[in-house]
C-alpha cells in the first residue's frame, strides 16, 4: 500500500532532503520518525532533492508499507500525522498522509513543480535567515525581461550543477517572474517548471541578478542560455532565500 504525504521544513539545519554520510539530513529524520512510529523500516521518495540550507513549504513524497492481514489494523492516516508531528522537531510539519494508488510516484508522477526565491535590498532582522540581503539597486523591469526568456526555452545546462547523475537537462518552465513581497524592500521570484536541475533556480536568480545590475544585458542573458555552459552563467546565490512552495499532480493527491 503506498501512501503520499505532504510536509514542510526549515531547512537551515540539515545538508539538504537526500540522506548524507556526513551530515543530517530531513529524509533521514522523516525516514527515522516513520520507522520508529510504524515498528519497520521505512523509505521515503521524495517529489525532488532540496540542497543544503534550502526551505520547503510543501514537499511531497511517498513511502510503502505491507498490507495488513487485519482490515482492522490498517494505517489511520489523521493518527499518523498527529503522531508524526509531535516525534519530529519543530523545524520539520508534517500536513497529511493519504492513500493512494500504487502506480502513483511522488517524483515521476508530478507535473509542475514550483520555487520561490527572496531577497531583500534594505537590512531586516526578522527576514536574514530566509531571505537574501544584497544591498544596493536592481532594475527589475529589465529582470522581468530576462525572466520571460527562460520560457522560450528547454535546455538549461548553463544553470545545472556540472557532473550530476540526470540522463538530460531538457526542462519547461511555464513561468518566471519577479515582484514585491509588500514587506519594505523585499522581492520575491517565482518560477514554475516540469522539472529543476541541482542548482538551477539559485543560479538562474544569480544570473538574473547580473541583469538587475546592469553588468549584462537582457540579449547576453539569451546568449548565456544558449551557451549551455555553467561557466557563462551568474554565480548561485545563497540557500536561505529559497522556498520549495508547491508540487502539483494531475490530480488531486495532498489535499
Amino acid at each position: 500500500m503506498r501512501y503520499f504525504i505532504s510536509l514542510a521544513y526549515d531547512g537551515t539545519a540539515y545538508h539538504g532532503w537526500q540522506v548524507q554520510p556526513n551530515g543530517t539530513s530531513v529524509q533521514e529524520v522523516l525516514e527515522h520518525a516513520l520507522s520508529t512510529l510504524l515498528r519497520q523500516p521505512v523509505q521515503v521518495t521524495a517529489a525532488g532533492r532540496t540542497d543544503a540550507g534550502v526551505h520547503a513549504r510543501e514537499m511531497v513524497a511517498h513511502f510503502d508499507l505491507p498490507a495488513p492481514d487485519d482490515p482492522a489494523a490498517a494505517l489511520v492516516e489523521t493518527q499518523l500525522t498527529y503522531k508524526l508531528n509531535k516525534l519530529l522537531p519543530r523545524d520539520i510539519s508534517i500536513y497529511n498522509i493519504v492513500r493512494v494508488r500504487e502506480d502513483m510516484h511522488a517524483r515521476f508522477s508530478a507535473v509542475r513543480r514550483t520555487y520561490h526565491y527572496f531577497l531583500h535590498l534594505q537590512k531586516n532582522p526578522f527576514l536574514r535567515q530566509y531571505s537574501w540581503a544584497l544591498y544596493g539597486t536592481l532594475d527589475f523591469e529589465r529582470m522581468n525581461e530576462a525572466a520571460a526568456v527562460l520560457c522560450e526555452y528547454d535546455d538549461f545546462t548553463s544553470f545545472s550543477k556540472v557532473n550530476t547523475d540526470v540522463k538530460t537537462n531538457i526542462c519547461h518552465v511555464s513561468e518566471a517572474r519577479w515582484e514585491p513581497t509588500g514587506e519594505a524592500g523585499q522581492w520575491r521570484f517565482t518560477i514554475t517548471a516540469n522539472r529543476f536541475l541541482r542548482n538551477m533556480v539559485r543560479a538562474i536568480v544569480g544570473t538574473l541578478i547580473e541583469v538587475g545590475r546592469g553588468r549584462m544585458s537582457v540579449e547576453e542573458f539569451r546568449q548565456v542560455i544558449e551557451r549551455r555552459d555553467r561557466c557563462s552563467a551568474g554565480e548561485s546565490v545563497p540557500a536561505c532565500g529559497l522556498f520549495l512552495v508547491k508540487v502539483e499532480y494531475d490530480e488531486e493527491i495532498c489535499g
